[in-house]
């Protein structure tokens, strides 16, 4: 018998409401033996998407107020009978009642073992599982709306269609293939062709938004680089709409990387605000540009900051040949004074330029446009199907290798046989992705990742 699980499934802070979640057989039994309903009523005898409310009683003595919610299998989120205590969110009482529930005969949910279970009883499929943990840790309005989508099975039912049609494809050249004799229709080579075509269309389309929609729903590594003084610091503060950075007139106040997520026009800037890069003897200030250069060199996006009021200077220079073959904007800062910069030449180094006085909050919007340009976002579609991670474009990938080849195999004039084992080896990589055919490591590797509770 399936062990029933409980574990908190509320965040691991003070706060309104803290609930305890419960998953199996004796879900319902166990939660009954910890809560009293006010109307003398017991838990086993209610219906699914029913509550109650009552008290929780531990070692015989009653410790809060409590509402009971009970849910019937199937029609849970794990698909078993569940079990949801809510009671005041004071972490003491909230591990208490766990701990009795425990005590009760349910055992500790392991990391994700809630929606693990929903993927084994056929609640979800593995790419809806995958995108309850992007929906729990998005930051930005876009990264939320895509997760949530994918949790209504946006990419599933993408995978599905191509799915479909290569096992629709497969079946009837096998069937042919193997009877030759029976009434079986043949498939034509042009039938089989604009087959093949659509499905690495579709995973093609899939592979190509693959990088927009990491952009979107993991965030950008962003870089915030310039000689002293040209407003680095006052960017981040201005970004992080609040003083994170230290901010003086005095030249090499930054001296380490300062790190800060903020959100831009609905994306996630992982924000690193560098060192001024100048030739320093100070050993600290020396170490905090060498650790400026290896942000630049590794971030995912660069904002190569300019003081307007001063010319250009050999610090200015060498960061444009930085920034080369890189993502990178210009930032041409404190356009509240008078401006005596080479802007021009700035403005060839770059694809795009951007004027802003940070000290003034002016700008800001003006970037976040142009951000959104440079990474390819801008007009990103949120009820796209999407592929969430490494593993699903791998999946994806191997797929579409798959049918390129098959493609060539049907254009050589092959049999059907040697075309049906690449058609074969596609739906497979399909299978995989959405975890009909998942492999149990793939599926624990998954889960591991999760939060305890969900």
């Amino acid at each position: 018998m399936e062990k029933t699980i409980a574990a908190i499934s509320t965040g691991s802070a003070p706060g309104g409401i803290g609930v305890i979640r419960i998953s199996g057989s004796k879900a319902i039994e166990i939660a009954d033996s910890v809560f009293r309903a006010f109307d003398g009523s017991s838990l086993t005898s209610l219906k699914g998407y029913r509550a109650k409310y009552g008290s929780i009683v531990i070692d015989g003595e009653s410790t809060d107020n409590a509402v009971a919610l009970i849910f019937r299998a199937p029609k849970s989120y794990t698909g078993e009978d569940v079990a949801e205590l809510s009671v005041h969110g004071g972490m003491l009482l909230v591990q208490k009642t766990l701990d009795a529930v425990l005590a009760a005969g349910a055992e500790p949910a392991q990391a994700g073992e809630f929606t693990k279970r929903a993927f084994l009883n056929g609640k979800i499929d593995l790419t809806q599982a995958e995108s309850v943990a992007e929906l729990i840790s998005a930051q930005g309005e876009q990264s939320l709306k895509a997760s949530y989508n994918a949790l209504q099975g946006a990419l599933s039912r993408k995978i599905n269609a191509v799915l479909d049609k290569l096992l629709d494809s497969s079946a009837l050249m096998a069937a042919w293939v193997d009877y030759p004799d029976e009434e079986i229709p043949e498939l034509s080579d042009s039938e089989l062709t604009k087959t093949l075509e659509f499905c690495a269309y579709e995973l093609s389309a899939l592979l190509e938004g693959y990088d927009g929609g990491q952009t979107v729903t993991k965030g950008v590594v962003t870089a915030i680089a310039g000689r002293p003084n040209a407003g680095k610091s006052s960017l981040m503060n201005m970004l992080s709409r609040r003083d994170k950075s230290i901010v003086t007139h005095i030249e090499g106040t930054t001296r380490d990387i300062v790190e800060g997520d903020v959100t831009l026009g609905g994306i996630v800037l992982h924000l690193l605000d560098t060192a001024g890069l100048r030739e320093s003897d100070d050993v600290v200030e020396a170490i905090g540009i060498e650790k400026a250069h290896k942000a630049i060199d590794s971030a995912q996006l660069v904002l190569a900051v300019f003081d307007s009021s001063i010319p250009l200077g050999a610090e200015d220079f060498a960061l444009m040949e930085e920034c080369k073959g890189k993502t990178a904007i210009a930032v041409i800062n404190k356009n509240d004074l008078e401006s005596v910069i080479d802007s021009a030449q700035v403005e060839r180094a770059f694809e795009k330029t951007v004027y802003i006085s940070a000290k003034n909050d002016e700008g800001l919007e003006e970037l976040s446009e142009t951000v959104k340009s440079v990474l390819g976002v801008s007009n990103f579609d949120t009820t796209a199907p999407l592929l969430a991670n490494l593993r699903q474009k791998k999946n994806c990938e191997n797929a579409l290798n798959y049918i390129k080849e098959a493609q060539n195999t049907l254009g050589a004039g092959m049999t059907y046989d040697a075309v049906n084992v690449m058609i074969d080896a596609a739906a497979e990589e399909l299978l995989s992705l959405t975890g009909k055919k998942a492999t149990e490591e793939v599926v624990n590797n998954i889960f591991k990742n999760f939060c305890v509770g969900k």
